[in-house]
């Protein structure tokens, strides 16, 4: 049973876990480093690294995303980004780049993205993305995905993204007709990714609805307001193993459909990486340690997707200052420093070498320890 504490008289809360608060535990064998494996497969489309790029225009371009998918991760443009606002949004992350984080930097967010979505420019976006040879994968939130989809799905993409900070199966709405994750997604022929969720239950409703992958978490990191704005905050070791739980359930539900989960929330390090993949993601969604790389968009600026809300922002504005490297540096080395911010997924597989796991499904098992 997991713990359940009592902040009060007739009220409890159960005990979450971050990934600051466990550390991975090696087995008796060891595995020397060239002979693991960090591949893994969603759908009929493989990838070399479990890694997703943040659908952030501060790191996903046409050309950024092209590039982590050559280097064998998945880039995810958001069609609701200033991509598809400005034929040429060049002018505009250059001016985000140079603001001053006390300068009133939310208020800016928002008018560059009062600009209307083109959809020819979604269209354009798309193309841009096929020539690069990669994986398609775009991004659009629940609430704009009825009238974005027609126009994403002639443009003709892999994957499709429905992102926002909080996405249920069961969205009640009494103004206007919900989104029927289940009808929608039964209607499509390309695999579907779903989130973020924190807990058992929504992952498990969201994997029923014929979802290809599910993104646990809501992109939380230092720069994130979620919780201040709306007294959320996600433990990401517990909301992942939660998950990996309903993954199992419906694993024996449907008689062996496997869901994947896709980590989105407190990851900076190689570390980090290894820690949500032990808990039971396939993969982990990558924002603010993109924007450090050479090919960011933004020049090392970061924003989440959600600091931009007309209304109500979650996400601080944040200039992160020199690049660490290039894209290809930060993933796979070589490291001059001892933070674990660059070779991220050498880090990944030194981890799993060290703890004697060839692949990734085998390194979901590894031993966990609470150290906090």
């Amino acid at each position: 049973m997991r713990d359940v504490v009592e902040i009060g008289l007739g009220k409890t809360a159960q005990r979450g876990y971050h990934l600051d608060d466990i550390a991975i535990v090696p087995s008796r064998r060891t595995r020397d480093v060239d002979d693991v494996s960090t591949s893994w497969q969603l759908d009929a489309y493989p990838f070399g690294i479990p890694c997703v790029g943040h659908p952030s225009d501060a790191t996903m371009s046409p050309a950024s995303a092209v590039r982590l998918g050559q280097l064998g991760g998945l880039g995810v443009l958001n069609v609701e980004g200033l991509w598809t606002r400005y034929e040429n949004p060049t002018k505009v992350l250059d001016e985000l780049a140079g603001l001053d984080e006390e300068a009133r930097a939310t208020k800016r967010l928002q008018e560059v993205y009062a600009e209307p979505i083109r959809p020819d420019l979604i269209a354009e976006r798309v193309r841009e993305l096929r020539a690069g040879g990669s994986t398609v994968a775009v991004r659009v939130s629940p609430q704009h995905t009825l009238a974005l989809a027609p126009v994403i799905l002639d443009a003709g993409v892999d994957i499709l993204v429905i992102q926002g900070t909080i996405v249920s199966a069961e969205h009640v709405s009494t103004t206007d007709e919900p989104l029927n994750l289940k009808e929608f997604i039964a209607d499509l022929d390309l695999p579907v990714i779903v989130g973020g969720c924190t807990d058992y239950k929504t992952a498990l409703h969201l994997m029923r609805t014929g979802a290809a992958g599910v993104i646990v978490g809501i992109g939380g990191d230092e720069w994130s307001t979620t919780e201040s704005v709306l007294g959320i905050r996600v433990p990401m070791a517990t909301a992942i193993a939660d998950a990996a739980a309903a993954r199992r359930d419906y694993l024996d539900e449907t008689g062996g459909r496997y869901v994947h989960l896709i980590a989105d929330g407190d990851i900076q390090t190689s570390g980090d990486i290894a820690k949500a993949l032990g808990c039971g993601a396939d993969a982990v969604m990558l924002g603010e340690p993109l924007s450090l790389c050479d090919e960011a968009p933004a020049g090392g600026a970061w924003w989440h997707s959600a600091a931009s809300h007309p209304s109500l922002p979650r996400g601080a504005f944040e200039v992160s200052g020199e690049p660490l490297g290039s894209m290809e540096q930060l993933l796979f080395g070589p490291a001059d420093e001892a933070d674990g911010q660059l070779n991220l997924f050498g880090g990944l597989r030194r981890a799993m070498a060290k703890c004697g796991y060839r692949d990734l499904k085998e390194f979901q098992k590894v031993g966990l320890v609470l150290d906090r």
